[in-house]
Parts: C-alpha cells; structure tokens; sequence
C-alpha cells in the first residue's frame, strides 16, 4: 500500500515513525514550509520535516493545497491512501485522489471538539475523559465518518501539554490499526451524530485571560487547559504574570477574588468559592520559575491583587 502522510508538528510526529515501523511505503510526506521563530526569526523546519528525513522520506512542503504543480505532483505519485495528522483543512481535490481515500486523526472523541484546539477546550471545559477518532474527510470540517476511537481518562492535574504528549502516542498506534482495517476491508463506518457536536475554536490571546471570580476548580481548568502554549495569564503589578500550574487548595479563605496569599514559600490566589496554589509561573521579562523559587526573588505584598488588565 503507498501512502502520502501529512502532518506539521510534533504531535504528528509519532503517526509517521509507526507507519514506516509497521513496514508500509510513505510515498512522500506533505508538511507546512520552513518558518521563522523566536525573536532571532531564525528559519526552523516543521517537526515532520525533521522526523521525515531522518527516516529517508521524500518530502514536499506546500503553501497552498490548491497549487496546481503540488496537485500534479501528488496525482503522480498516485496514493492508495493518505493519512492527515494535526496539518490543515484539505479542499475536496486533494483528499480525493488516494483510491481508498483520506483519514484524518483528530484529537478528541468527534463529535464533541470538532475544531482547531480540542485537546486545550477539553481541559478548560473539565472533561474527565477524551480520546481520539480515525475518520474519513468529506467536505465539512470533523464532519466525516469514523472508522475508529480510542479513549482515554483526563487526570485532574493534568495540562494540555501533557495530555497531548500521551495523545500523539495513542494516536500513532490508532493511525496504524486504522491503515489496517482499510487494507483488509473490515472497516465498519460510524456516522457521526451531528446533534452532539461541540466546538473547539482556535485559541487568541483574549482566550487566555483569568478570571478569578470564578470557582476555583473552573479556574485549575482554565489555567492547565492553556499550558503550556499560549498560556493562561494575569496581570501582578501592572506585569503580565503568565500562569502554567496550579493546584486546588481545598480550603475557603475570606479574601476578595484575585487576592494573593502568601505562606511559608507558597503563592495562593483567591477565587470566588476558595484558592488555587499556584505551583508555576512565569513572570513578564523572566524565565519561567516554580512559586517558592519565584517569592524568594519578587516581592508580593499582602493584599496584592492579580488582575485581567494593567491597569
């Protein structure tokens, strides 16, 4: 079987070694240009640019699907399949062309999180359980039928950067089962139930802004569901103070939302119904530093309030 892979980060990463461990011929992996990072602008490749050679792969990087010569390129290659982990929204010519189709790996349980950013909205939303889903594209985005799932429990500690660490190593073996069960022709299709659906949209900045008068587990979601990138954050002393760890407190304290309490090396912040402790932190101009580490350089006076503005 010839398959096209395409993919961009890192979290796609994983799909593409178990496809060529499983011993099946990726014909060419498709991926996103080389950008500029950093505040150097230092020209970087993709994740599955990197992985992709490494590996002996061919590789095609394209800035626009509907490129006639990268359409040319990819009829030529005549895929018997292509597989789509974390890259972009593919128009019909494209994910037409294998003979048996397009999947695509999407990082939650469809029809709940059909979007950009499932793996964040998840988190911030509390769900104790999410997963992934193998499904053929059609024209609607997250719309397609699913070929399979796989679920897994959310910790209550658990951040967005590390469920999607296990979430690609999960995905990369689902990847291969479901190139499996199409080359057998066992694949039973599910229909998604449209009515269940729910949105993960792209995340900005004003996304990430805490709100402390809200209970405070809604507020430990908040925070892990946007660690580590972008970053829940508050403002301390007129300084943007990004926050990447908490942990609920279980204790009430008499203290209006967005008050600081300090004790013995530990940084608290009052929210409407109690505390989180908040574990790390990093504040603007500085290195990312753990609380105890933090107070020992900065000083936080009583009373200090955390606020959504500079002002």
């Amino acid at each position: 079987m010839k398959i096209v892979f395409m993919g961009t980060p890192e979290f796609a990463v994983p799909s593409l070694r178990a496809i060529v461990q499983a011993g099946y011929e990726v014909a060419a992996v498709v991926t996103n240009p080389d950008e500029p990072q950093g505040r150097g602008l230092k020209v970087f490749p993709p994740a599955v640019k990197t992985a992709a050679l490494e590996l002996g792969l061919a590789v095609i990087q394209v800035e626009s699907l509907k490129d006639p010569e990268f359409l040319r390129k990819l009829r030529g290659i005549a895929p018997d399949l292509m597989v789509v982990v974390a890259f972009r929204i593919l128009p019909k010519e494209v994910f037409t062309v294998p003979r048996l189709g397009t999947f695509n790996l999407h990082s939650s349980l469809l029809p709940k999180y059909r979007g950009a950013a499932p793996i964040n909205w998840a988190v911030v939303n509390g769900e104790t359980e999410t997963g992934i889903t193998a499904f053929f594209l059609d024209e609607k985005m997250d719309t397609g039928k699913v070929i399979l799932q796989k679920k897994t429990d959310i910790g209550e500690n658990e951040t967005a950067g590390e469920l999607t660490a296990r979430l690609s190593v999960i995905g990369a073996a689902a990847v291969v089962e479901t190139i499996k069960l199409i080359e057998s022709g066992n694949v039973k299709l599910i229909d998604q139930e449209n009515s269940l659906a729910t949105r993960a949209p792209k995340i900005s900045k004003d996304d990430c802004a805490i709100e402390w008068n809200r209970p405070a587990k809604e507020v430990h979601d908040f925070i892990r569901g946007f660690s580590p990138e972008p970053g829940a954050f508050t403002f301390l002393n007129g300084k943007m103070l990004k926050v990447f760890r908490t942990r609920l407190a279980h204790e009430r304290a008499n203290l209006p939302a967005g008050s600081v309490k300090v004790e013995t090396g530990r940084l608290f912040a009052a929210c409407s119904d109690g505390l989180v402790e908040i574990l790390e932190l990093q504040l603007e101009g500085k290195k990312r530093l753990a609380a105890a580490e933090f107070l020992r350089g900065a000083r936080v006076a009583a009373g200090t309030n955390l606020t959504m503005s500079r002002a």
